[in-house]
Order: C-alpha cells, then sequence, then structure tokens
C-alpha cells in the first residue's frame, strides 16, 4: 500500500467502465488513510476489502453496506475500526500470512478479522495459539458467570425436589453461596484435620489400651471419636451425592474417589471385625483390619477440595510431567552410572559396604538427593571423590527442572485469581446494566424498590433474580454491529 497524495487515475475499458485490476481506492480507517488496488485486493475477492472495488457501480445502498461512510468527491471509504489491527490484516493482500502485533487483544483482533471478512486460518500459528489461550480464558470465564446465574436463577417450572435438589447441592459444594454454608464448610475441613489428628495420636502406645487377649488397640474414646468422623464423612458423601445433577461425573470424579477411599476402610474393617472371624482365622483378620487401617491416610487428600492452593499444586504437577520425567531421568542416569562406580572403586577395600551394584543403587539414590544416612558409605579415596561428584551432579539434576515447574504453578495461580475478578466484574456490570435498564423502563417501579430496599434486603434479591435475563457478551453467539453513518447519503 501507499499514501494517498501520490493520486493515480485508473484505466478504462472500451465501454468507459473502470478496470477493476487496475482501480483504484481509498481506505480512511480511524483516520489513517492507506490506497489499495484491485489486482491486491481480488487475490481474495471475498474479503470487505476486494468487495469495494465492485460496490460503487451498485449506489450508495451498496457502498453503504459495506464501510461506515463514503465521500463521493474524494471516493474515499471511511470505517470506524481499529488502525493498528488494520496494518496487521491488510498483510495478507501482500504475504498471504497474518502476524498479531504486541499489545492487541487477540479476541479483538479476531473480532476485527471477522469484519474484514479475512479467513483465521491466514494467522500464524505462533498467533493462533495465543487466541485458543485467550478464548479458553473467556469460556471458563462464561462457565463461571453462567454457574453463577443458574445458582441466582429461579425457574418456576421446576419441580420441588428439583428445587430441594438444586438448594442441597449449593449447601454442600458452594460454600460463597451463603453463611451456612460457609459453616459447613468450615466444619467439614475441622473434621477432617480432627480425624487425622486422632489416626497419628491413636498409634502411641501410652494412649493405647490391651484388650482381654492382650492385643493393643486403640483408646475406646478415640475410637469413638473416629467414627463420629466417618458418620460426618458418610452423611455428606451421601448427600451430595443425592444432590448432584450428574451422578455419574460424580462418581468418578479424583475428589469424590478419595471421598470413598477415605470412607470404605472403616466399613470393610467392621464388617470383618463382626464377620471375619467365622470366615478365617483371628489373626488373618486383625492382619487384614490394619491394613485397611492404613487406608485412612487417604482422608488428608479431601483438604484439597477446602484449599485453592492444593488444586492450584495438583495442576501444576499435571501441567509439568514433561519437567518431572526429564528429572526422573537424569536421575535414574546418574543413579545406575555413580552405583557402578562406586561398587567398582570399592571392590579394593576389604571391609566394602557395596556388595552388588543394585545395593549400590540405594546409596546412589540417598546421595543425590539427600547428603546420605551413613548406613552405606564410601572408605576409598576414588569412593569418596565419586561420592562428592554424585552429590554435586544430583544437586544439579535437582535444580534444573525446578523453575518450569515453579512457572506453571505461578502462572496458573494468577490465572484463577485473574478469572475470579473477572467474573465478579461481569456480574457487576451486568447487574449495573440491568438496573440502568429499569430506571429507564420504569422509574416508578425503580423508586417503589429503593424504598423497600430501606426496609430490608429486597432490591438486591430484585436485582438478583434479574441477572439470568440480563444479556452476557461472552455468554451469547449474538453478533453486533456497529451503525454505519450515511451523513453523505
Amino acid at each position: 500500500y501507499k499514501m494517498a497524495g501520490d493520486s493515480r487515475f485508473p484505466d478504462v475499458d472500451s465501454d468507459g467502465s473502470v478496470k477493476s485490476e487496475e482501480m483504484e481506492i481509498v481506505v480512511n480507517v480511524g483516520g489513517v488513510r492507506q490506497v489499495f488496488y484491485g489486482d491486491n485486493l481480488n487475490q481474495y475477492p471475498e474479503t470487505r476489502l476486494a468487495e469495494l472495488v465492485n460496490c460503487l457501480s451498485g449506489g450508495y445502498d451498496s457502498i453503504f453496506s459495506l464501510c461506515d461512510d463514503y465521500d463521493p468527491g474524494k471516493r474515499e471509504f471511511y470505517f470506524d475500526r481499529d488502525p493498528d489491527a488494520f496494518k496487521c490484516i491488510i498483510d495478507v493482500y501482500y504475504f498471504g500470512e497474518i502476524h498479531m502485533k504486541k499489545g492487541i487483544c487477540p479476541i479483538c483482533f479476531k473480532n476485527e478479522m471477522e469484519f474484514w471478512k479475512v479467513d483465521l486460518q491466514f494467522l500464524d500459528d505462533c498467533c493462533k495459539a495465543h487466541l485458543s489461550e485467550k478464548k479458553e480464558e473467556l469460556e471458563e470465564i462464561a462457565r463461571r458467570v453462567q454457574l453463577i446465574l443458574d445458582d441466582l436463577g429461579v425457574d418456576a417450572s421446576e419441580s420441588r425436589w428439583k428445587k430441594c435438589q438444586k438448594c442441597i447441592w449449593k449447601f454442600l459444594e458452594k460454600p460463597e453461596s451463603s453463611y451456612p454454608a460457609r459453616v459447613i464448610a468450615v466444619l467439614s475441613f475441622l473434621f477432617i484435620l480432627i480425624s487425622s489428628v486422632v489416626m497419628c495420636v491413636g498409634t502411641i502406645p501410652d494412649l493405647q489400651v490391651v484388650d482381654a487377649e492382650g492385643n493393643r488397640m486403640e483408646h475406646p474414646t478415640l475410637d469413638s471419636i473416629e467414627t463420629a468422623c466417618i458418620g460426618w464423612f458418610t452423611m455428606e458423601y451421601v448427600l451430595r451425592l443425592i444432590s448432584s445433577p450428574n451422578k455419574l461425573h460424580f462418581a468418578l470424579s479424583f475428589m469424590n474417589i478419595v471421598d470413598v477411599l477415605a470412607i470404605l476402610p472403616f466399613y470393610v474393617s467392621l464388617t470383618l471385625t463382626h464377620l471375619g472371624a467365622k470366615l478365617m482365622e483371628l489373626s488373618n483378620v486383625q492382619q487384614a483390619v490394619q491394613a485397611l487401617r492404613i487406608m485412612r491416610i487417604a482422608r488428608i487428600f479431601k483438604l484439597a477440595r477446602h484449599s485453592s492452593g492444593l488444586q492450584t499444586l495438583t495442576y501444576a504437577l499435571k501441567r509439568s510431567f514433561k519437567e518431572l520425567g526429564l528429572l526422573l531421568m537424569y536421575l535414574a542416569v546418574g543413579i545406575f552410572v555413580f552405583s557402578a562406580l562406586g561398587y567398582t572403586m570399592e571392590q579394593s577395600h576389604p571391609e566394602t559396604l557395596f556388595k552388588s551394584i543394585p545395593q549400590s543403587f540405594w546409596w546412589a539414590i540417598i546421595t543425590m538427593t539427600t547428603v546420605g544416612y551413613g548406613d552405606i558409605y564410601p572408605k576409598t579415596t576414588l569412593g569418596k571423590l565419586n561420592a562428592a561428584i554424585s552429590f554435586l551432579c544430583g544437586v544439579i539434576a535437582i535444580a534444573l527442572p525446578i523453575h518450569p515447574i515453579i512457572n506453571n504453578f505461578v502462572r496458573y495461580y494468577n490465572k484463577q485469581r485473574v478469572l475470579e475478578t473477572a467474573a465478579k466484574h461481569e456480574l457487576e456490570l451486568m447487574e449495573l446494566n440491568s438496573a440502568e435498564g429499569k430506571a429507564a423502563g420504569s422509574r416508578s417501579e425503580l423508586e417503589d424498590i429503593s424504598r423497600e430496599s430501606k426496609e430490608g434486603p429486597f432490591y438486591s434479591s430484585r436485582i438478583k433474580v434479574s441477572h439470568s435475563d440480563t444479556f452476557i457478551h461472552l455468554l451469547s453467539e449474538e453478533k453486533h454491529h456497529r451503525t454505519r453513518l450515511q451523513s453523505c447519503k
């Protein structure tokens, strides 16, 4: 393209019509004037700029269906669009691909491409990845907003059981929905802590009692507290299962599987204690019960349900499988090499502790990951040198992949905070738009509501109910276009 100051007259055919290939059009986008020629624009005839080449013969209706304004004296088309995005989009006519400049919102750039009727396939792969990330963020915000609106909305067609089911689900799954739900979440958190503490304290010999057969068992008081905690966990799980909208998805969820693993050992051990003695020897029953009681440690993972930090850590580890794999590979190679070297160098010592290479693996593991326990240690000079090198290599191997893992954690944690803030901001805008709509539609009704708000929380409830009827830009597929100017028409 070139600036419009370099004027040029188009050639004409024998019948006086302008050749579309050599026609010059002037485009003014947000105050930036640029000149294009038909031979360049006609490479992509379905785009808006290519349609401008042939729109003059169709009259003002055809012109104003494509642009915001038109000056017939200068033959200049006006567009109230983003000039920075436009400069990137017109690269498709010259280079066949588009790169999005830094600082431009990907979603806005996508909307600009749709306005100029340029297909997204011309966007370079690096920019598509950035656009996909932003689209996922908007979808996540829309999902969160929709969940809040579903909670606030009231569907009169629902049955009483459906309404009760939804209330129980909100009560147990969404602590932010009400003050009683927050209290239940705190109680659940305390029961998890109490159950974990009781499990640990019950193993102290001084607090255990001896039964009639001389076997040590947990104190009856601790056993009663354990039973109360299991009762709470069972009631909580059953209520959540009954009230869940999708019971199959609920049952297969990871956190719900953890809940089952935390509850099941108690009932299985109780069944074995009362019925297992008739089917097998008493010693086998006791061993099975002890093995099942160890599974109670799974309940500590229930804390992840109430801790966003643990959820963020889990996600960061899931996104860091590649880095964790590299860490394990580095350690595995180092363990194999240094254990073999340590075994070879220590064979000359008569009192060597390195009996075989597989036995040396334990020494290599504790040396590369810690500072060693001293149960196995080298006694020769070369063996000590090998141990020092293995220790330094272990520090380096562990430190190298840590930075990407920390970055994944920080990135996801900040992203979740941004999404929460964006969802709240979207709801505030919806509430503001709803209030303005009511004020414009019925001022008397707004005055009545404001008077009643002084007596109680009626106004806030009215606003919350109206959320479900408010237009949400992120949740709607409706396209809104700018109103074109027709001052020259």
